[in-house]
Protein backbone atom coordinates (compact mmCIF):
# COMPACT_ATOMS: atom_id res chain seq x y z
CA UNK A 1 0.00 0.00 0.00
CA UNK A 2 0.79 3.30 -1.33
CA UNK A 3 -0.30 4.69 2.74
CA UNK A 4 0.01 3.30 6.18
CA UNK A 5 -2.85 0.49 6.70
CA UNK A 6 -5.67 0.57 9.44
CA UNK A 7 -8.46 -1.44 10.13
CA UNK A 8 -11.80 -1.29 12.62
CA UNK A 9 -12.33 -4.50 13.49
CA UNK A 10 -17.23 -4.57 14.67
CA UNK A 11 -16.81 -6.89 17.45
CA UNK A 12 -19.54 -5.40 19.59
CA UNK A 13 -22.27 -7.41 18.64
CA UNK A 14 -24.51 -9.97 20.63
CA UNK A 15 -24.35 -12.86 18.71
CA UNK A 16 -28.09 -13.87 18.98
CA UNK A 17 -28.24 -15.91 16.19
CA UNK A 18 -25.39 -18.38 17.29
CA UNK A 19 -27.03 -18.93 21.21
CA UNK A 20 -26.31 -20.77 22.96
CA UNK A 21 -22.62 -20.90 21.43
CA UNK A 22 -22.83 -17.30 22.40
CA UNK A 23 -24.25 -17.17 25.64
CA UNK A 24 -21.19 -17.13 27.39
CA UNK A 25 -18.51 -16.84 24.61
CA UNK A 26 -18.83 -13.37 22.45
CA UNK A 27 -18.84 -13.91 18.82
CA UNK A 28 -15.85 -12.94 17.73
CA UNK A 29 -14.06 -15.47 20.10
CA UNK A 30 -15.90 -18.10 18.49
CA UNK A 31 -13.26 -20.65 16.84
CA UNK A 32 -12.43 -22.01 14.16
CA UNK A 33 -9.89 -24.66 14.36
CA UNK A 34 -9.49 -24.08 17.18
CA UNK A 35 -8.30 -20.18 16.31
CA UNK A 36 -10.66 -17.26 17.88
CA UNK A 37 -12.54 -15.24 14.21
CA UNK A 38 -11.01 -11.98 15.96
CA UNK A 39 -7.47 -13.39 16.11
CA UNK A 40 -7.90 -15.05 12.51
CA UNK A 41 -8.20 -11.31 11.38
CA UNK A 42 -5.72 -9.90 13.17
CA UNK A 43 -3.28 -12.80 11.66
CA UNK A 44 -4.25 -11.71 8.27
CA UNK A 45 -4.42 -7.90 8.94
CA UNK A 46 -0.72 -8.35 9.89
CA UNK A 47 0.00 -10.43 6.72
CA UNK A 48 -1.36 -7.67 4.92
CA UNK A 49 0.88 -5.20 6.39
CA UNK A 50 -1.58 -3.63 8.79
CA UNK A 51 0.21 -0.89 10.92
CA UNK A 52 -3.25 -0.79 13.50
CA UNK A 53 -6.16 -2.22 14.56
CA UNK A 54 -9.28 -0.29 16.70
CA UNK A 55 -11.44 -2.90 17.88
CA UNK A 56 -15.11 -1.83 19.22
CA UNK A 57 -16.71 -3.73 22.29
CA UNK A 58 -20.03 -4.41 24.34
CA UNK A 59 -21.02 -7.38 24.73
CA UNK A 60 -18.63 -9.67 27.27
CA UNK A 61 -16.00 -6.85 26.34
CA UNK A 62 -13.92 -8.31 29.50
CA UNK A 63 -13.21 -11.39 27.02
CA UNK A 64 -12.26 -9.80 24.07
CA UNK A 65 -9.79 -7.25 26.47
CA UNK A 66 -8.69 -10.57 28.44
CA UNK A 67 -7.75 -12.56 24.81
CA UNK A 68 -6.21 -9.68 23.34
CA UNK A 69 -3.50 -9.49 26.90
CA UNK A 70 -2.76 -12.56 26.40
CA UNK A 71 -2.45 -12.73 22.37
CA UNK A 72 1.43 -13.08 21.92
CA UNK A 73 3.15 -9.72 20.99
CA UNK A 74 2.59 -9.05 17.01
CA UNK A 75 4.20 -6.01 15.07
CA UNK A 76 0.10 -5.18 14.70
CA UNK A 77 -0.79 -2.30 17.11
CA UNK A 78 -4.16 -2.71 19.19
CA UNK A 79 -6.57 -0.83 21.01
CA UNK A 80 -10.46 -1.01 21.98
CA UNK A 81 -12.78 1.33 22.48
CA UNK A 82 -15.89 0.20 24.63
CA UNK A 83 -19.57 1.78 23.71
CA UNK A 84 -21.52 1.27 26.42
CA UNK A 85 -24.46 1.84 24.24
CA UNK A 86 -23.92 0.38 20.30
CA UNK A 87 -23.62 3.11 18.33
CA UNK A 88 -24.46 1.06 15.05
CA UNK A 89 -21.79 -0.03 11.88
CA UNK A 90 -21.80 3.23 10.59
CA UNK A 91 -21.89 5.19 13.85
CA UNK A 92 -19.22 3.30 15.46
CA UNK A 93 -16.77 4.51 11.85
CA UNK A 94 -17.77 7.97 12.03
CA UNK A 95 -17.11 7.81 15.81
CA UNK A 96 -13.51 6.95 15.54
CA UNK A 97 -12.77 8.45 12.05
CA UNK A 98 -9.75 10.39 13.48
CA UNK A 99 -8.31 6.54 13.81
CA UNK A 100 -7.56 6.82 9.89
CA UNK A 101 -5.97 10.12 9.68
CA UNK A 102 -3.32 9.83 6.79
CA UNK A 103 -4.01 6.35 6.33
CA UNK A 104 -6.02 3.37 3.79
CA UNK A 105 -8.66 2.04 6.13
CA UNK A 106 -10.33 -1.11 6.04
CA UNK A 107 -13.73 -1.74 7.86
CA UNK A 108 -14.40 -5.33 8.91
CA UNK A 109 -17.29 -7.15 10.58
CA UNK A 110 -15.14 -9.43 13.09
CA UNK A 111 -18.01 -12.29 12.86
CA UNK A 112 -17.27 -12.69 9.31
CA UNK A 113 -14.08 -15.56 7.64
CA UNK A 114 -12.52 -15.14 4.69
CA UNK A 115 -10.44 -17.98 3.30
CA UNK A 116 -7.31 -16.38 1.03
CA UNK A 117 -5.65 -12.67 2.37
CA UNK A 118 -6.69 -9.16 1.47
CA UNK A 119 -3.88 -8.35 -1.15
CA UNK A 120 -6.79 -8.77 -3.94
CA UNK A 121 -8.97 -6.38 -2.29
CA UNK A 122 -6.18 -3.88 -1.61
CA UNK A 123 -5.06 -4.15 -4.74
CA UNK A 124 -8.06 -3.25 -6.15
CA UNK A 125 -8.77 -0.50 -4.22
CA UNK A 126 -5.48 0.81 -4.92
CA UNK A 127 -6.27 0.91 -9.07
CA UNK A 128 -10.24 1.68 -8.34
CA UNK A 129 -11.88 4.52 -10.92
CA UNK A 130 -11.14 8.11 -9.56
CA UNK A 131 -14.88 8.64 -8.70
CA UNK A 132 -15.34 5.64 -6.00
CA UNK A 133 -15.05 6.30 -2.64
CA UNK A 134 -15.39 2.77 -1.78
CA UNK A 135 -14.23 -0.60 -2.07
CA UNK A 136 -16.60 -3.36 -1.06
CA UNK A 137 -15.63 -7.17 -1.10
CA UNK A 138 -18.00 -9.40 -2.90
CA UNK A 139 -18.82 -13.12 -2.95
CA UNK A 140 -21.09 -15.47 -4.41
CA UNK A 141 -23.73 -16.77 -2.10
CA UNK A 142 -26.65 -19.50 -1.72
CA UNK A 143 -28.40 -18.13 0.48
CA UNK A 144 -29.09 -14.56 -1.28
CA UNK A 145 -32.56 -13.48 0.33
CA UNK A 146 -30.60 -13.24 3.61
CA UNK A 147 -27.63 -10.72 2.39
CA UNK A 148 -27.38 -7.51 0.51
CA UNK A 149 -27.04 -8.10 -3.07
CA UNK A 150 -25.14 -6.21 -5.79
CA UNK A 151 -25.11 -5.77 -9.76
CA UNK A 152 -22.08 -4.09 -11.15
CA UNK A 153 -21.41 -2.73 -14.70
CA UNK A 154 -18.66 -4.23 -16.56
CA UNK A 155 -15.59 -2.13 -14.94
CA UNK A 156 -17.09 -4.00 -11.42
CA UNK A 157 -18.46 -0.34 -9.81
CA UNK A 158 -22.03 -1.30 -8.04
CA UNK A 159 -24.60 0.13 -10.19
CA UNK A 160 -27.88 -1.51 -7.95
CA UNK A 161 -28.00 -2.66 -4.20
CA UNK A 162 -30.71 -4.87 -2.66
CA UNK A 163 -30.42 -5.47 1.65
CA UNK A 164 -31.89 -8.55 2.77
CA UNK A 165 -34.93 -9.01 -0.33
CA UNK A 166 -37.48 -12.07 -0.28
CA UNK A 167 -36.33 -12.44 -4.18
CA UNK A 168 -33.07 -10.54 -4.88
CA UNK A 169 -31.58 -10.43 -8.67
CA UNK A 170 -28.31 -12.65 -8.29
CA UNK A 171 -26.64 -14.34 -6.13
CA UNK A 172 -23.59 -11.81 -5.71
CA UNK A 173 -23.57 -10.57 -2.29
CA UNK A 174 -22.01 -7.81 -0.34
CA UNK A 175 -19.60 -9.36 2.06
CA UNK A 176 -19.53 -5.69 3.94
CA UNK A 177 -15.71 -5.78 4.19
CA UNK A 178 -14.36 -2.29 2.55
CA UNK A 179 -11.54 -0.30 1.90
CA UNK A 180 -11.71 3.24 2.14
CA UNK A 181 -9.28 6.66 2.25
CA UNK A 182 -10.36 10.25 4.06
CA UNK A 183 -12.86 11.44 0.85
CA UNK A 184 -15.00 8.61 1.60
CA UNK A 185 -14.51 9.99 5.74
CA UNK A 186 -15.49 13.37 4.59
CA UNK A 187 -18.51 12.00 2.80
CA UNK A 188 -19.36 9.96 6.08
CA UNK A 189 -19.30 13.41 8.11
CA UNK A 190 -21.35 15.76 5.66
CA UNK A 191 -24.75 13.17 5.55
CA UNK A 192 -27.51 14.61 7.68
CA UNK A 193 -28.74 12.94 9.54
CA UNK A 194 -25.70 10.82 10.37
CA UNK A 195 -26.62 6.96 9.46
CA UNK A 196 -25.98 4.26 11.90
CA UNK A 197 -26.24 1.57 9.67
CA UNK A 198 -24.12 0.97 7.31
CA UNK A 199 -25.80 -1.58 4.88
CA UNK A 200 -28.80 0.22 4.86
CA UNK A 201 -28.06 3.92 5.36
CA UNK A 202 -24.97 4.52 3.65
CA UNK A 203 -24.04 1.88 0.96
CA UNK A 204 -27.68 2.71 -1.08
CA UNK A 205 -26.34 6.30 -1.29
CA UNK A 206 -23.40 5.44 -2.82
CA UNK A 207 -24.52 3.70 -6.39
CA UNK A 208 -22.16 4.14 -9.01
CA UNK A 209 -18.95 5.03 -6.53
CA UNK A 210 -18.12 1.85 -4.96
CA UNK A 211 -15.83 -0.51 -6.96
CA UNK A 212 -16.56 -4.42 -5.94
CA UNK A 213 -13.93 -7.07 -5.77
CA UNK A 214 -15.17 -10.63 -6.47
CA UNK A 215 -13.41 -13.20 -3.73
CA UNK A 216 -13.51 -16.51 -5.10
CA UNK A 217 -12.60 -18.33 -2.03
CA UNK A 218 -14.61 -19.01 0.80
CA UNK A 219 -16.28 -16.12 2.59
CA UNK A 220 -18.82 -16.39 5.63
CA UNK A 221 -20.75 -15.05 8.07
CA UNK A 222 -20.26 -16.83 11.84
CA UNK A 223 -23.72 -16.19 12.07
CA UNK A 224 -25.43 -19.10 12.88
CA UNK A 225 -24.55 -22.67 13.96
CA UNK A 226 -24.64 -23.77 10.48
CA UNK A 227 -22.79 -21.41 9.50
CA UNK A 228 -19.90 -22.41 12.23
CA UNK A 229 -20.33 -25.91 10.80
CA UNK A 230 -19.68 -24.80 7.32
CA UNK A 231 -16.64 -23.14 8.40
CA UNK A 232 -15.15 -25.79 9.89
CA UNK A 233 -15.09 -27.41 6.89
CA UNK A 234 -14.44 -24.84 4.40
CA UNK A 235 -11.70 -22.87 6.27
CA UNK A 236 -8.04 -23.48 6.83
CA UNK A 237 -6.24 -22.99 9.78
CA UNK A 238 -3.89 -20.44 8.08
CA UNK A 239 -5.43 -17.11 5.78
Amino acid sequence: MSRPLRALLLAAGLGTRLRPITLHTPKCLVPIHGEPLLGRWLRQLEAAGCEAVLINTHYLADQVEKFLQERPPSAISVQTINEPELLGTAGTLIANSAFFENATGLLIHADNAMAGDLNGLLGAHLTRPADCLLTMLTFCTDQPSSCGIVATDANGVVIAFHEKVSDPPGNCANGALYAFDAPFLDRLAEMSPQPNDFSTEVIPTLMGRIQSWYIDQPYLDIGTPQALEAAQKLLATSP
